[in-house]
């Protein structure tokens, strides 16, 4: 029994999050998963010329027009609250930021 409750509390756990994405709406989810990746390779050090041109071929790739499609997903789901708070977690404008 023991066994059984430990075995369900760690699967939940781990379930969790990727339930959580679930929640939002595809287009939302698309733009976080975009959004995300851009962040994961901007916070990522350019230690040789190669490297540098990786990461800034990925953050072109990833950034590129997600200014606009966040002001287009807020303006869309302003009368959802959830949506809302995760949409604001990201800074309006950073393609004028970009290396």
């Amino acid at each position: 029994m023991r066994l059984k409750l430990i075995c369900l509390l760690l699967l939940s756990s781990t379930a969790l999050p990727v339930l959580a994405q679930h929640k939002f709406p595809a287009d939302v989810a698309r733009f976080v998963e975009k959004r995300d990746g851009y962040d994961h390779f901007r916070g990522e050090e350019p230690y040789d010329e190669e490297r540098k041109q990786f990461l800034i071929k990925n953050i072109n790739a990833l950034c590129t027009g997600t200014d606009a499609k966040l002001a287009q997903l807020k303006k869309k789901y302003a009368q959802r609250a959830a949506i809302m708070r995760k949409l604001n977690d990201y800074d309006a404008q950073i393609e004028d930021g970009q290396p």
